[in-house]
């Protein structure tokens, strides 16, 4: 009797290893070869997502060998038709966000948003209004007035095209204080790695970014942060709010992950499971906390109906503040 009950569990824990979304430790084998794409460059805040996410994964023995790979151009467009030929391709994600949704508004793509699969939303984080350490804006005040007296004089750089988080928070910002987002000198660059380059050689009077992607250079003391966009500061930046400094906005961006169209059902399963379990993962968590990033998980079909709404406020907020697509 107890050989036979031994074998009833035997068998029982094999069958278990092959439901989907059952939580026994198992390797996402069905996601071998699983490739990343991220739209921008290296260094950009995808980047720097894709990458840490795809280490969480095989860290927390979720899936094994994942290969992050970069296609940018055209804030997300180049990426997003990519996505588009890879009809059927359930080995195949792309790490996205608001710049994405932005970007279909100005590169004419063949493929939006809506046709593809949604996989889950990841995290939130704040924008940052950011000057080099020899700036001479010792703080946003300054930096407002000098922007108000000459708009074009004061350019500002960001890592995303219209309608993306770098280009709509100074936008918010301008609007704000009183100047036209018409005027504002807007620079874009494709990513945070170009954008950074930019503020560091004064391309730009200030840069507006993603908190983590500058974190390195933040700490080391080569960038310095005026403001943040979020509702409370953010621990270990030394920078008030712009609500703070008299600025009434408040601003946060999203990434998240979707596939290409037409997958079959268990590749769809099989990715947002795994994209579950690295959410629950104790390496993902870590990673939020280093970052500063806020999780903002959000699955499936729900993610899909965030993305229609998302598609429909950008709409809104561009044409509130008279931009046109190319602006």
């Amino acid at each position: 009797m107890r050989r036979l009950t031994r074998a009833v569990a035997v068998g029982l824990g094999l069958l278990l290893v092959g439901v989907p979304g059952c939580d026994v430790g198992r390797p996402a084998d069905n996601l071998s070869e699983l490739r990343v794409l991220v739209p921008n460059a290296p260094g950009s805040g995808y980047d720097v997502t894709a990458r840490i996410a795809a280490k969480a994964l095989e860290d927390a023995g979720v899936i094994r060998g994942v290969e992050v790979f970069n296609l940018p151009g055209g804030g997300g467009v180049v990426g997003l038709r990519r996505l588009g030929y890879e009809r059927g391709n359930g080995r195949l994600m792309m790490l996205m966000g608001l710049g994405v949704v932005g970007s279909q508004y100005t590169g004419s793509a063949p493929v939006t948003l809506q046709d593809t699969t949604p996989i889950a939303r990841l995290i939130e984080e704040p924008a940052i209004v950011v000057v080099t350490r020899e700036s001479p804006y010792r703080d946003l005040a300054e930096l407002i007035a000098a922007w108000r007296a000459d708009p074009a004089a004061v350019p500002v750089g960001g890592g995303s095209s219209a309608g993306g988080p770098d280009h709509l928070a100074p936008m918010l910002v301008a609007d704000a204080v009183g100047i036209p987002p018409r005027q504002v000198a807007y620079q874009q660059y494709d990513g945070g790695g170009d954008l950074l380059a930019a503020i560091l050689h004064h391309q730009v009077a200030f840069g507006v970014s993603g908190l983590s992607e500058y974190a390195d250079q933040i700490n080391s003391g080569q960038l310095r942060v005026l403001a943040v966009t979020s509702e409370h500061r953010v621990p270990g930046i030394l920078a008030p709010t712009l609500r703070e400094e008299g600025v009434d906005v408040l601003f946060s961006n999203w990434r998240g992950i979707v596939a290409p169209p037409g997958l079959a059902e268990r590749d769809v399963a099989a990715m947002r499971d795994a994209i579950a379990r690295l959410h629950d993962s104790a390496q993902w968590h870590t990673a939020l906390a280093r970052y500063g990033w806020t999780d903002a998980y959000l699955d499936g079909d729900a993610f899909g109906d965030f993305l229609r709404t998302e598609n429909d406020r950008l709409d809104h907020l561009l044409g509130g503040l008279g931009l046109t697509e190319t602006q």
